[in-house]
């Protein structure tokens, strides 16, 4: 006999609430400011600061500067927004310089601390801030990986009033005792968004746990997304919130252009534009792409150098320099290794291979008009390559002119300059080819590796990349190995940054 099955009791189906929105960044709530420029004798800094600012010929303060400064000397917190040449390291150092002045650290006590998330950026802040400190009897002193552990030790014990460090070298010294941040009175951390990209927020956390609660926070940062805003809610008290900069897509200055190649002629192409005159960046995806793009550029006779993370600090520190000099034209960089790089005039920005990441697409366009002046942005695409970059694009605001190039004709050169390259190779010195870290493996002296910057291979996937350059620029080694790689440990390349940076 047949029984039917009973009819099975189901639920009601509960309609899917809609995810909540995120609450808006403080950057979005905040309108732009509208600051003019001002002297800085109006800005309350004390007076020998401002003297020693007017004996490098600069008297008046960027928006960005004029904007913050009253309040960071104000006591208030601060969260700002600038682009790229706006003068962010004045904006936070000058306020800095004038809290610490009058009183001298205690050995291994830093009274001021800066966060950046590189090497370069590091020294940058350095140069800059230095011989302003000098006028008022402070020392301030990077401390970065790629440097003697042991040194910088040293410097501590002495007393540094001010540590421009990145995150990984500094939790070391941290973790070995031979710096304590109880008494930090002033923090200031810079290009966030991109600490935050290379996986250093966990380690900036637990830096600003070191630093007592009651001393002012000064923050500044391309954007807040995520855990960025985090950071700013836990760590920073009702900061005052000036927003001067658009995104780097809609800056008036700069152009974009699609140039669509086929995969025969990118090569030529590409000598073709490093051999343009003025200064250009070429990104690429890895380290070992920057290398070989390198070696076949400098074969047919165009001026190029490669900087990433595989490269000792000495190795860069010289290509830094000669790319600021101009006696190399052109620079071809990961992204994570050019974040340090705040070079003025730079007039050609080249995405060798378009990249998939919108953020990472604005980054690199920010290398260029920088300060109001002009400059180019161009992506090379293949057809291929056409449908994700019509996507990418779209969402990062920038709408690229199309035009199909091939090397030696008009339209390349009208667009960017180019030229045919020399055909005559470029040799690298004997000496130099030593400075890479992918030869034989150096000694290493006690506590040189950080943690948060140790020395992985650039990944495949776009994190990944990010996160392992970052964190491979930050490796610690000493290179004693037959005296190879010491070039430039006597300061000789200081030389070539002296000076006062009014740059972010």
């Amino acid at each position: 006999m047949f029984v039917p099955r009973p009819t099975p009791h189901r639920r009601p189906r509960r309609r899917r609430s809609a995810a909540p929105a995120p609450a808006p960044s403080l950057f979005d709530q905040a309108a732009v400011t509208a600051v003019d420029p001002a002297p800085f004798a109006e800005l309350g800094l004390p007076k020998r600061l401002v003297r020693a600012l007017a004996d490098a010929g600069l008297t008046e303060a960027f928006p960005i500067q004029a904007a913050t400064i009253p309040d960071a000397l104000g006591g208030r917190d601060v969260l700002g927004r600038g682009q790229t040449g706006s003068g962010k390291t004045l904006a936070f150092g000058l306020p800095m310089l004038a809290l610490l002045d009058g009183r001298s650290a205690e050995p291994q006590r830093p009274r001021g601390l800066v966060l950046v998330p590189t090497r370069e950026l590091a020294t940058q802040v350095t140069d800059a801030l230095k011989p302003l400190a000098k006028a008022l009897g402070l020392y301030v002193r990077e401390i970065v990986g790629g440097m003697p552990f042991h040194r910088q030790a040293d410097t501590l014990r002495r007393g540094v009033d001010l540590v421009v460090a990145t995150p990984g070298r500094l939790n070391d010294h941290i973790q070995q005792g031979t710096c304590s941040l109880a008494e930090v009175q002033i923090t200031a951390l810079d290009e966030a968004d991109q600490m935050a990209d290379m996986g250093f927020l966990p380690q900036v956390r637990g830096l600003l746990d070191h630093v007592p609660s009651d001393g002012r926070r000064l923050l500044f940062s391309a954007t807040l997304d995520g855990d960025v805003d985090k950071l700013v809610r836990e760590y920073m008290t009702e900061p005052v919130v000036h927003s001067l900069a658009p995104p780097a897509a809609s800056v008036d200055t700069m152009e974009h252009h699609q140039l669509s190649v086929s995969a025969e002629t990118k090569n030529d192409v590409l000598a073709h534009i490093a051999s343009r005159p003025g200064r250009t960046i070429m990104f690429v995806r890895t380290k070992h792409q920057a290398d070989r793009l390198s070696r076949k550029l400098r074969k047919a006779g165009a001026p190029a150098e490669a900087l990433h993370g595989g490269k000792t600090q000495n190795a860069r520190n010289r290509i830094l320099d000669e790319f600021r000099s101009g006696d190399s034209g052109t620079l071809i960089a990961t992204n994570v290794a050019a974040r340090g790089i705040h070079v003025d005039d730079v007039s050609l920005v080249v995405h060798v291979e378009p990249p998939a990441d919108p953020k990472d697409y604005l980054h690199r366009a920010g290398r260029t008009a920088r300060a109001g002046a002009s400059g180019t942005v161009v992506t090379l695409v293949t057809d291929d390559q056409q449908p994700a970059f019509r996507q990418m694009t779209a969402k990062a605001g920038v709408d690229p002119v199309a035009t199909e190039v091939a090397a030696g004709d008009e339209a390349l050169t009208r667009l960017t300059g180019a030229r045919p390259p020399s055909g005559v190779p470029i040799v690298t010195p004997s000496g130099q080819k030593q400075q890479s870290r992918s030869g034989a493996r150096p000694t290493r002296n006690r506590g040189e590796r950080s943690r948060g910057e140790s020395g992985r291979s650039e990944g495949r996937s776009g994190e990944r990349n990010k996160r392992r350059d970052g964190q491979a620029g930050d490796r610690t080694r000493a290179h004693n190995t037959n005296g190879r790689g010491n070039a430039g440990r006597s300061g000789g390349n200081r030389n070539a940054r002296k000076g006062f940076a009014r740059r972010g």
